[in-house]
């Protein structure tokens, strides 16, 4: 059941709950934010597998270092996590108190699901063991955000933090995922920001999205189906179609820092066999 607004949120987050629970509706109404991963009516091949791998784990949503500014949709390099994921789950003060151990749950349920799928050690962790948080904030607890930013990625790009300022209600949520070296592509630290004035599916469905952008697919692409990496919102929750698309990208052969054109025999070698030569 979706959370009843709380009588303690300010009228900016009375709103915001309002509208997502309105934009919730209208997209279940449309038959959108499926949870059935793909059926008969989503086929895909080996070669549309590998297409769109290309689009969403090597180009660039969001131009690197400047905040939400679109790319120009060139192809860059594999970015993936080497080191261990350690991944921890943090509230603000104002969030729900019915909410936190649902989006806990949520979470190291999910966490269990990517290591199944990437073969990467992937587990939840405290706090201050983490190198991946996912931080649930309501409209309220927006000036702690950056604070716990600054605090967990002390040299973070002012670009990246002045995301938080004037986040607009299109933007569900977010995830920033920092480099171990400068401009590099191993990842090192990771920070998704969860909306909790979302109703229960929207919020699932970030956490889907966000946690597997921050592992490394990081962009959309729209003729990705059935994908979660695509702002159509046809699907709400993790596809077989995404699933693939983690496999090949935590395969041991990509490395980060791979360019096209190194990675796309390997890629096409690796969705072949996970869709038994299918073109």
């Amino acid at each position: 059941m979706d959370t009843a607004p709380d009588i303690t949120a300010s009228p900016a987050s009375v709103a915001l709950q309002r509208y997502y629970t309105r934009v919730q509706s209208d997209l279940l109404v449309r038959g959108l934010l499926r949870t059935d991963g793909g059926g008969p009516d989503t086929q895909f091949t080996d070669t549309m597998l590998a297409r769109t791998f290309e689009q969403i784990a090597l180009a660039e949503e969001y131009e690197r270092g400047a905040g939400l500014t679109p790319s120009r949709g060139e192809l860059g390099a594999v970015k993936k996590w080497v080191k261990p994921v350690r991944m921890a789950v943090e509230f603000g003060d104002r969030v729900p108190q019915d909410q936190i151990a649902e989006n806990r749950a949520w979470v190291a349920g999910y966490v269990q699901k990517l290591a199944r799928i990437t073969g990467h050690p992937i587990s939840m962790s405290s706090p201050g063991a983490a190198n991946f948080h996912v931080l649930f904030m309501s409209e309220d607890d927006k000036a702690e955000i950056k604070p716990r930013i600054r605090a967990l990625v002390p040299d973070v790009n002012p670009a990246s933090l002045a995301l938080f300022d004037t986040l607009p209600r299109s933007i569900h949520c977010l995830v920033i995922a920092f480099s171990e070296q400068p401009n590099g592509y191993a990842y090192g630290e990771a920070i998704a920001i969860i909306r909790t004035e979302h109703p229960d599916l929207l919020r699932r469905s970030c956490i889907h999205e966000e946690i597997a952008q921050g592992l490394g697919l990081g962009n959309d692409d729209p003729r990705a189906r059935p994908s979660i990496f695509n702002d159509d919102d046809e699907f709400a929750l993790l596809t077989r179609h995404d699933e693939m698309l983690l496999k090949i990208l935590y395969d041991p052969e990509l490395k980060p820092g791979m360019g096209a054109d190194q990675a796309r025999p390997i890629v096409r070698r690796k969705a072949a066999a996970l869709l038994g030569g299918e073109s």
